[in-house]
Parts: structure tokens; C-alpha cells; sequence
């Protein structure tokens, strides 16, 4: 079903535009907890889009990014993506409402981006407006996707949170500090900071990266949480004498969030629903790879999410996770 909307949404661009414009990128994204053998709480994640040469949620990106970003600091690149994110309680084999465990819930957006670069600074805005609940379809995408894979199907969708319109807007700063000399294997550190308003989710964020490796280029792998892609002509732009065709390296990070709303933890904004009690304080460690060759990069992260909530039991349980990003330059 997601795939379909995917395949609708660009439709119209490919009509429009059969061939992308040079410095274009597409971007998929799939977090999963497949690997990891829980398939609970925050379960799977998927974001597709990528640089967009035309003005949609873009346009308010862009106004807010004029108002946060330095002056005078590069041309402004705009990008739209559509996405889905599940979430589960521990047992998804209970049909029964679970009130003391995470709600199930499921969101589906709609991004625009706006985000521009100069040197070693990265300021990006992300605009989503989309639906929580049954519209969302998690119950349909997360059913469909166990019968493909054998896998147990989950029985508690019928308790979800209800449907809701839902939006966020979310501001990412990232650095790059570059150690040595360049001519080799380097290092670089790449600290971040950001803050996310709306119905979805209220937080502020603090964190960094560190990564080694050959003919680096971008700020880190790109990520699924708004703001965290590089966008049309921006590679390009900020990295003009880029001429290698292999880049590497691995990567580890850290991210804390301080969290004041969660709606898929404090339920539905104007609406009774399931809800549970959250952490304010939550992180995620990650290690990773990343491998470009010419045109084409391939991101795997392997995460480790804190627990984000409070249980009858007083521990809403660590998480792992994966995270998959494949772009694609033209």
C-alpha cells in the first residue's frame, strides 16, 4: 500500500520532468528491527524522496531556514519526501489492549525541505504535515510485510491511536572538523544540534559523529529523522573539486534528545487514546559503514535507542535497530 502512494506521488514529477536534473538525488530510506530479532516498539521507518526543483511544504521550509541559518551562507536547496514510521508494543501477538505497554501507532507525512550549506556549516529545515492512526495504513503495511516474510502477523492494530492530522518542523545544524592532512585515511569530527516543534513531536537534540575514512564527502551518512538528508546539487556545491569515484568510511555517533511531547507515546493531541508514560531524557548510539562509488552511496547503521518510556514493570526496555540509506546522484 505505501508503495503505491510512493509510486503516485511521483508520477506526477516523472510526467512533468522524465529526466532528473543534473545534481539530482534520490534517497530511500528503511529502518527496521528485522536483524535485530525484537520487532517491537519502534519497528520500521521508511522515507523515500529526494531533491526537488519545485516549491510545495518547501516554501515555509525555506522561510524558517532564512530566519535560523546565517546570512549570506550559499544558495538554498529544496528537496520533498514521503514516509511512514510503525510503532508496536513488546507483543504484537496480543489482540487485547495492552494499556501499561508502548500504543500501537502508525504516522504517514508528507516533507519538504529546505537547506543550504557554506564551508563546514549544514543548516536544514524540514516541514511534515501527515496523519496518525488507521489512515496512516500501519496496519495494512506491517501485516502485508510479515505474510511476505513468514513472519508472526500482529493482532493489535485495532488498538492503535485514532486518526489524527499531525505535523512537525524540525531545524538541524550540523559541523565539520576535519583532523590530518587529507591525503589518506582521515578523521572528522561532526557535532550537531537541533530542535523539533509540532503535534508529533516537541524536543531539542545535541550530539556528534566521528568518522574515518578516504575522500570523505557530505557531513556523515545521510539519516531518516527530518532534516538528517543532503539534498539536489548540495554534494556539488559545497565540494566542487570532488573527482574520486570510491569513497569510505565507518563511522560512530551519539544523539540525545530532551524530549517535551512524544505522540506516540503521549497519545493523540485532540483525542482520548492509548498512552503511556514517557522518558524525557533519550539516546541513540550508532555505528556504521558508508561506500560511495561514482554516483551511487550505501549507508548501514546499526542503532541503540535508550528506553524511551515507563512501564507498570518501571523499564520500557532498550532497543536495537537498523538503519539502510541508498542514494542514487545524477
Amino acid at each position: 500500500m505505501l508503495l503505491v502512494l510512493l509510486l503516485a506521488v511521483g508520477l506526477p514529477v516523472a510526467h512533468a520532468q522524465p529526466r532528473p536534473p543534473d545534481g539530482s538525488e534520490l534517497q530511500l530510506f528503511v529502518e527496521n528491527d528485522l536483524l535485530a530479532r525484537t520487532d517491537r516498539y519502534y519497528t520500521n521507518g521508511i522515507k523515500l524522496g529526494g531533491g526537488a526543483p519545485f516549491d510545495l511544504l518547501q516554501l515555509p521550509a525555506t522561510a524558517v531556514l532564512k530566519q535560523l541559518a546565517p546570512e549570506g551562507s550559499g544558495a538554498i536547496h529544496l528537496g520533498l519526501f514521503l514516509g511512514q514510521n510503525l510503532y508496536t508494543p513488546k507483543s504484537i501477538s496480543i489482540s487485547q489492549a495492552q494499556p501499561f505497554d508502548r500504543p500501537w501507532a502508525a504516522w504517514l507525512y508528507l516533507g519538504g525541505v529546505a537547506q543550504r550549506a557554506k564551508d563546514n556549516r549544514l543548516d536544514t529545515v524540514e516541514i511534515d504535515l501527515g496523519l496518525v492512526g488507521p489512515s496512516a495504513l500501519g496496519k495494512e503495511v506491517h501485516a502485508g510485510w510479515h505474510d511476505l516474510i513468514g513472519a508472526t502477523q500482529p493482532k493489535g492494530w485495532h488498538n492503535q491511536i485514532p486518526n489524527e492530522p499531525a505535523f512537525l518542523v524540525s531545524y538541524m545544524a550540523k559541523s565539520k572538523h576535519a583532523f590530518g592532512s587529507g591525503q589518506g585515511i582521515g578523521l572528522e569530527l561532526i557535532p550537531h544540534a537541533g530542535a523539533t516543534l509540532g503535534t508529533v513531536m516537541t524536543l531539542a537534540r545535541v550530539g556528534a559523529l566521528v568518522r574515518l575514512g578516504r575522500h570523505m564527502t557530505g557531513f556523515g551518512p545521510d539519516t531518516i529523522e527530518p532534516g538528517g538528508a543532503m539534498l539536489q546539487n548540495m554534494r556539488r556545491d559545497i565540494e566542487p573539486g570532488r573527482s574520486h569515484g570510491v569513497e569510505w568510511y565507518v563511522f560512530a555517533g551519539l544523539d540525545h534528545r530532551l524530549v517535551a511531547h512524544n505522540i506516540f507515546l503521549d497519545g493523540a493531541v485532540f483525542r482520548d487514546s492509548p498512552s503511556v508514560r514517557k522518558r524525557p531524557h533519550v539516546y541513540d548510539v550508532t555505528l556504521g559503514l558508508s561506500l560511495r562509488i561514482d554516483a551511487t552511496r550505501i549507508s548501514v547503521t546499526r542503532v541503540r535507542r535508550s528506553e524511551e518510556f515507563f512501564t507498570a514493570a518501571g523499564t520500557g526496555g532498550l532497543q536495537n535497530f537498523d538503519s539502510v540509506n541508498l542514494g542514487i546522484e545524477f
